[in-house]
């Protein structure tokens, strides 16, 4: 991926050398929703549990890092400039259609940090949180996906960003509002079906991020592609599902199958337009 010289965002809150500090955490949706994350990717959810009652609170700021400082962290620098090229292209589209795009804040840290969502640790992945309007990741689950995902590579790493990034796109949409409120009257079964559709969609979106990437600024090499469709493959609901538990089942699946998240990542890449990501619509996902 050619991402070396982009504009840097502005919006990254980098807490990784932020001072913890302990203070009591209820819990609540948030939790339950990490807690949830965190069962999604085969990780027991006990540990966090423990940490509930005494979380870490991180800085509220963070230190935001000199031009040199990333020079000697590029896989930082790559964030930094991957969640620039997003502002860029969804400022576009949404300018496009008469709308204005809010930027999200992306946040970086350590271990483990706290969210308007609950308290994020780095065992259950990137995330995003509607209610503060952030995405949330700690670098250490690139080394998940090289080593256990097996789904190594910097745009393998962009699709990751891009697909939460798709998440904020949704919320500003009221696209996930909406998906929050049916999924309130509706089962288990036909809410976990919903959130599905809701995660095609941000896949979707990310493959638009890639269409429009890489006409203004060439982003796409050989063998990218690929990696983020293996990539895509590898957190399916299917493959995390019989690589954690010997079994795949269905009904359970909050994210979509391998194919699946495969298939809607070209959808909007192939065709650069965020309309032909409507998952809902369509008869099978």
């Amino acid at each position: 991926m050619r991402w070396r010289g982009g504009r840097r965002s502005s919006n990254i809150e980098d807490r990784r050398g932020a001072r913890a500090t302990p203070r009591l955490v209820g819990g609540g949706i948030g939790t339950i929703v990490l807690v949830l994350v965190a069962m999604y990717f085969g990780v027991d959810p006990t540990p966090l549990l423990q940490t509930m009652q005494q979380a870490p609170s991180s800085s509220t700021s963070g230190s935001q890092p000199s031009s040199e400082d990333l020079k000697n962290d590029p896989l930082a620098d790559m964030v930094y400039v991957v969640v620039g090229d997003t502002e860029d292209v969804w400022k576009q589209i949404f300018a496009g259609q008469g709308r204005r795009y809010k930027e999200p804040t992306l946040v970086l840290f350590s271990g483990a940090t706290n969210s308007a969502c609950g308290v994020g640790q780095a065992a259950m992945g990137p995330f995003y949180c509607p209610a503060d309007q952030k995405v949330y990741i700690d670098l250490s689950f690139y080394d998940q996906m090289r080593n256990r995902f097996k789904a190594p590579g910097d745009f393998a790493q962009a699709y990751v960003i891009a697909h939460e990034i798709g998440h904020h796109v949704q919320n500003l949409l009221g696209v996930s509002g909406q998906v929050h409120s049916m999924k309130q009257r509706v089962s288990q079964v036909e809410g976990n079906a919903l959130s599905v559709r809701l995660e095609l969609q941000a896949d979707c979106l990310a493959g638009v991020w890639a269409n429009h990437a890489d006409k203004a600024r060439n982003i796409i090499e050989d063998g990218d592609i690929d990696e983020a469709l293996n990539a895509a493959s590898a957190i399916g609901d299917d493959t995390l599902q019989r690589q954690s538990r010997g079994t795949v089942v269905p009904e359970t699946f909050t994210h979509g199958t391998a194919k699946q998240r495969q298939r809607w990542f070209r959808v909007g890449l192939q065709s650069g337009n965020a309309d032909a990501c409507d998952t809902f619509s369509a008869d099978q996902v």
